[in-house]
């Protein structure tokens, strides 16, 4: 079954959502979202949001510390930009009615946070549920909207693309998408797709991400031919929580910007061994610092203290990671809180320009499912959803320029063919691959790294994609399916992209090659070896 509409949005987070509200006063905006429609990383996110709104605070600032954290490899100009255009699209924010925390003895001012990397309090925020204050106040935003649908349980399959005589892709059409609910697949034509899917962080086997982070729109614009660029700057965050019973449960970087302190199971104190700014580096810095400590030591943790501060402000501050911690015996009033890193976030991702337009036609991406520029090889804190609301907006505004004289691609569109598929009776063959994949990225893919590792892990990628592909044209699509197959994708993309550098730098540390080279600064980009999509449906 076909079906049009102006806007295609893949993915329900911030940037999607952002997008959404503005394209609706141009045309209608299909969302497709594989789970339910708040189901996403912004939805997770427990820091806040990056910008200067004090006074005594500067763009300066923030370009600085922004360009310092970056390794080097941070487009000036990108930063410069998304830096100055924070305050309208966080008041943006606070019209469509996002409560950020507001200072309890300033009045009329916002209680800032302060993170890791950043060398002032600009980081706004809604208590430690900051991300979900803003699916909140974007979906209520979102139902009062005539022209907006959103369509839950529905996933992205592949991108459907108009292409030449030669081959050669010319732009998108739009995306074959399954109805997971109804087991039916759909043809979106549309005159724009927008990729915002999030990230990949269920590539690793631990991972502070949601399961819904499977690098979907990543490898999607892969197979379709798309630039990918920096898949290598992997960022784990340095403090998820470390407990048997918990899944994979972030603590705020807020946390060390309130005081926490990094300690080893002891007692000492170690990150004046690794930085000036102690526990509160950058995160790769911390990372590497607690990965380090922890293979000397044998430990599986560290810790992380709060207790200096009173259980009073700990509960106003951190409601959500104190409650939870005590759901688990920990008071982090009395007791530090034992940490382990995790997998994140990816700076990598589909390659755009600075109005999130992709190496295709029609097709743009924002949030973290695009490569911009602005993290470089390592993310400062609290910038990531600032970089979706700015892209968001000026993927609209670069849209908004030519919607009225832009047409409807009339370009025949074939039906999705499911050939000679029959449904699967042997499952397994899923479920082993997704965990050895995970597990193959987390024991040789991590924070170190070596080529020996490297090429281990390249060696059974392969041997796992083989199979899924011969799986993937033998049986019927299903979700599972669909994603096991997107983060082996996007593991051979961060393999090769990390096999591809030849240095240590920001996030990528490799023992073969320590130093930081001039000659290596520069991204690293990827692009399909045949450029056109692997699908059922090619048009």
């Amino acid at each position: 079954m076909e079906r049009t509409t102006d806007f295609l949005i893949i993915g329900s987070g911030i940037a999607g959502l952002s997008l959404a509200i503005k394209a609706s006063s141009l045309g209608s905006v299909a969302i497709v979202t594989k789970k339910e429609k708040s189901e996403s990383n912004t939805n997770y996110a427990q820091g806040g949001i990056a910008a200067v709104t004090d006074k005594t605070d500067s763009f300066e600032e923030h370009i600085q510390d922004t360009l310092n954290c970056g390794g080097g490899l941070c487009h000036e100009d990108v930063v410069e930009f998304v830096v100055r255009e924070a305050p309208p699209r966080i008041q943006e924010l606070i019209d469509w009615g996002v409560n950020f925390t507001r200072s309890e003895t300033l009045q009329d001012t916002y209680d800032l946070g302060q993170e890791g990397g950043h060398h002032r309090r600009r980081v706004l925020h809604a208590k430690d549920l900051t991300g979900q204050e803003i699916e909140r106040a974007l979906h209520e935003k979102i139902a009062a909207l005539k022209n907006v649908t959103i369509y839950e349980n529905h996933i992205g399959i592949d991108l459907i693309l108009q292409k030449d005589a030669a081959g050669k892709t010319i732009n998108c059409l739009g995306a074959y998408v399954l109805d997971i609910q109804n087991d039916e697949i759909h043809t979106w034509r549309a005159k724009y797709t927008i990729l915002s899917t999030g990230g990949a962080g269920k590539v690793y086997l631990i991972t502070t991400n949601p399961d819904i982070a499977t690098g979907d729109g990543i490898a999607m614009a892969f197979r379709a031919g798309a630039k990918i660029a920096n898949m290598e700057f992997i960022q784990f965050h340095p403090t998820c929580l470390f407990h048997p019973q918990a899944k994979a449960f972030l603590i705020s970087e807020a946390v060390r910007g309130e005081g926490g302190i990094l300690k080893l199971k002891n007692g000492a104190t170690f990150m004046e061994n690794y930085h000036p700014m102690k526990s509160l580096a950058p995160r790769d810095v911390v990372a590497k610092a607690i990965d380090t400590e922890i293979k000397k030591s044998g430990d599986e943790y560290v810790l992380l203290d709060i207790t200096h501060r009173s259980r009073e402000f700990l509960i106003d501050r951190f409601p959500n990671i104190y409650h939870k911690c005590l759901g688990y015996g920990i008071d982090m009033a009395v007791d530090p809180i034992p940490i382990a890193p995790a997998a994140h976030y990816i700076c990598g991702g589909v390659a755009v320009d600075h109005y999130g337009k992709t190496s295709i036609d029609n097709l743009f991406a924002c949030g973290e499912v695009s490569c911009t520029g602005l993290h470089g090889a390592n993310r400062l804190a609290s910038n990531s959803l600032l970089e979706a609301l700015v892209y968001s907006h000026r993927v609209y505004t670069k849209i908004a320029k030519s919607f009225r004289q832009t047409e409807m691609s009339s370009v025949p569109i074939r039906p999705w063919d499911p050939g000679n598929t029959s449904q699967s009776d042997d499952m397994i063959v899923v479920t082993n691959n997704w965990d050895e994949i995970r597990r193959c990225m987390w024991n040789y893919v991590g924070i170190v790294r070596s080529d020996k590792r490297l090429e281990r892990a390249e060696r059974r990628i392969d041997l796992i994609r083989r199979e899924i592909n011969e799986y993937y044209w033998n049986y019927k699509v299903t979700k599972d399916l669909i994603e096991l197959r997107n983060i082996t994708t996007v593991a051979k993309l961060i393999v090769r992209s990390a096999r591809m550098r030849k240095e240590s730098r920001g996030l990528h540390f490799t023992m073969d090659y320590p130093e930081t080279l001039s000659e290596h600064q520069k991204d690293t980009l990827i692009v399909h070896e045949k450029a056109v999509p692997e699908t059922k449906g090619e048009c």
